[in-house]
């Protein structure tokens, strides 16, 4: 089964959770310094908000799959888009390893398809040490480029951009 995803860049993360835990009346899931998740059945989302030096509004969307083969059916239905898609495996993201493609939308929009593997203690690897706020591809690139931004090609080693 699939959970929609949607990660949104905030500028005050305990205002923020406040609001969110009281409009979606539950607590986060995954609370971290920087960083919180709401793992919803109503509606099926997977909500986090982060601050991590993004520009605040919402940073990307997102399907999130229970399974290895419902992530592989996804992999299809994106390489059949007129996009590029960029492939993560084992990528180490918001205190998950999770493996994941990324496409942009025909208006600039990130669209993650991910499976979760495993929690981490960390943001990312190179990225909990930075706070470089660049783990999806840019939102506001042109439709016309139809293509990731080369912020988002994962550093060397890292698993995670």
């Amino acid at each position: 089964m699939k959970r929609l995803h949607m990660h949104v860049a905030v500028d005050d993360l305990n205002q923020s959770i406040q609001f969110y835990s009281t409009l979606f009346a539950a607590e986060p899931s995954v609370l971290k310094g920087d960083y919180a998740k709401w793992m919803l059945d109503d509606p099926r989302m997977n909500f986090a908000i982060s601050q991590r030096g993004a520009a605040v509004g919402l940073n990307h969307i997102g399907i999130q799959v229970e399974h290895a083969e419902e992530l592989a059916d996804m992999h299809t239905r994106l390489k059949t888009l007129n996009a590029t898609v960029l492939e993560e495996t084992e990528a180490a993201c918001c205190y998950a390893q999770s493996d994941k493609y990324w496409v942009t939308d025909p208006s600039g929009l990130a669209w993650e398809t991910f499976h979760t593997l495993d929690t981490i203690p960390v943001f990312g690897k190179e990225v909990s040490e930075t706070k470089d706020a660049c783990c999806a591809p840019l939102a506001a690139a042109p439709a016309a480029e139809k293509s990731l931004s080369s912020c988002c090609v994962p550093k060397a080693g890292s698993g995670c951009c």
